[in-house]
C-alpha cells in the first residue's frame, strides 16, 4: 500500500498542472501582502469608517492576524478549484491514457489502487493548506508584525487579543482542510465515472457554485436547503474567529462535512471496484 501510494504521489508531482496549485496561491497572497503594505491601512479606514462614531480606534490595526484573515477570505473561492483541478483528473486521466488498464494488471487489487489514488489526493491537499498557512499567517506576521486582530462580521465587530489567535487558525486551518477533502472525495468521486479529465473538473466546480448561489440567496424556498448543503458547513472555519467560539456549531458542521466526503469516497469506490478498466 505504501509504495502504491508513493507511485501515486510521484504522479501527482511530475505533472505541471500539479504545480499550478502552489504557483496561484503564492502569486495571490504575494499579490495582497503587497497591496497591503502599499494601500492597506486606508483600505481598513474605508471598512471600519462606520464605527468611528460608535468608538475611538486606537493602536495598530494593519497586523499579519488580520492579513491573514483577509487572504483566507479571498481564497475561498480559488481553493475548490486549485483542488479539483489535481483531484478531478486522478483517476479519469489515467482512464483516457490507459495506463489505468496497465496498473489493474499488477497484483494489486481494485481497493489498494482506489485508496492509493485518495491518499495521495488528501497529501496534495494537505500540502495546499500547509503551504497557504505559511505565506497568510508566517509572511503576514514577519511584514505586518502580530498584535490584536478586528473582525469584521454581519453580527458586528470582534476583537481578539494577540495571544488568543494563532491556535484559531490552527484549528481554522484544520478545518479548511477537511473542507477541501470533501471536494477532492466529490471532484474524485466523478473522476470515477468519467472518461476524461475535463468532466469531472467542470461539474465540480459546477456543484459549487451552484451551492454557493443557492447558500447567499435570501429565498424562504432555498432557507430548508442551506442546512444539506455542503458549501454551507465548508465555510465554517470563520466561526474560529467568534468570541466565544461556537464549539458545539462547529462540530456539527465538521460531522456534515466528514459525512459528504465518506458519501462520496464510498460511491466512488463502489464504483470503481466494479468499473470495466481493462477495455
Amino acid at each position: 500500500m505504501l509504495k502504491l501510494i508513493g507511485v501515486e504521489l510521484y504522479k501527482i508531482y511530475t505533472k505541471p498542472r500539479s504545480y499550478l496549485g502552489l504557483l496561484a496561491i503564492t502569486i495571490i497572497v504575494f499579490l495582497i501582502h503587497i497591496a497591503m503594505y502599499s494601500g492597506g491601512q486606508e483600505y481598513l479606514d474605508f471598512i471600519f469608517s462606520t464605527f468611528k462614531d460608535s468608538f475611538d480606534v486606537s493602536g495598530k490595526i494593519l497586523t499579519g492576524n488580520l492579513i491573514a484573515f483577509i487572504i483566507l477570505q479571498m481564497l475561498v473561492v480559488q481553493m475548490p478549484l486549485l483542488v479539483a483541478f489535481v483531484t478531478g483528473d486522478i483517476i479519469s486521466g489515467e482512464a483516457s491514457g490507459g495506463t489505468l488498464r496497465i496498473l489493474a494488471g499488477k497484483p494489486y487489487s481494485r481497493s489498494h489502487i482506489f485508496f492509493s489514488k485518495f491518499i495521495a489526493c488528501a497529501i496534495y491537499t494537505f500540502v495546499l493548506v500547509v503551504w497557504l498557512g505559511i505565506l497568510a499567517v508566517a509572511l503576514g506576521h514577519l511584514l505586518f508584525g502580530s498584535g490584536d486582530m478586528m473582525v469584521l462580521k454581519t453580527e458586528g465587530l470582534v476583537v481578539l487579543r494577540d495571544g488568543d489567535i494563532l491556535w484559531r487558525y490552527g484549528y481554522a486551518f484544520i478545518i479548511a482542510f477537511f473542507s477541501l477533502l470533501l471536494i477532492a472525495s466529490l471532484a474524485f468521486c466523478i473522476s470515477s465515472f468519467a472518461e476524461n479529465s475535463i468532466t469531472p473538473i467542470v461539474i465540480t466546480m459546477g456543484l459549487i457554485i451552484i451551492s454557493t448561489v443557492i447558500g447567499t440567496l435570501e429565498v424562504p424556498l432555498f432557507e430548508y436547503v442551506k442546512p444539506i448543503l455542503f458549501t454551507t458547513h465548508m465555510i465554517i472555519w470563520r466561526n474560529m474567529f467568534d468570541k466565544p467560539v461556537p464549539w458545539n456549531e462547529i462540530l456539527v458542521s465538521m460531522s456534515i462535512v466528514l459525512s459528504y466526503t465518506c458519501l462520496f469516497t464510498g460511491i466512488a469506490w463502489f464504483h470503481f471496484t466494479r468499473k470495466d478498466i481493462l477495455t
